[in-house]
């Protein structure tokens, strides 16, 4: 059993899928950090100063006395709320994961591309077999 699982684990897609998954995900930690801390502070920049864009909400709920305006707070008291912001930095990180994803495919499909243009060298017993070929046609 221990054989099997180990061809099974060694198989190529199945080596391909683990790396896939490990590059996925830091690459989503990447996109994550880029929109959070360099394309959401200048669109709230150019919102007309710092706009802090998880605590963009609706209240819809009763909120409890002492309990601070912002999305934790409010979560943590379970107060039902509209989190337009959350959503709108949720949509501009997935944009900016596709486009990563898009670039990445575009760059592995270039490559495959130009690797396939390449003609395979002509072994050797084939050109043999031509120059026999062209001797015994010219004679």
């Amino acid at each position: 059993m221990w054989k099997e699982f180990k061809e099974f684990a060694l198989k190529g897609p199945v080596l391909a899928l683990a790396v896939g998954v490990i590059i996925g995900a830091a690459m989503g930690k990447i996109v994550d950090s880029v929109v959070k801390d360099l394309i959401m502070p200048l669109i709230g920049y150019l919102f007309g100063g710092k706009v802090d864009f998880s605590n963009m909400l609706v209240v819809l709920g009763d909120v409890p006395a002492g309990t601070a305006q912002t999305y934790e707070a409010l979560s943590k008291a379970g107060v039902p709320v509209f989190a337009y912001g959350n959503f709108v930095t949720t949509v501009i990180n997935f944009f900016f994961l596709a486009l990563a994803v898009f670039m990445i495919v575009k760059i592995v499909n270039k490559a495959s591309k130009e690797k396939e243009a390449e003609p395979a060298a002509t072994p050797e017993e084939i050109l043999l077999l031509r120059e026999i070929r062209d001797n015994l046609l010219t004679k």
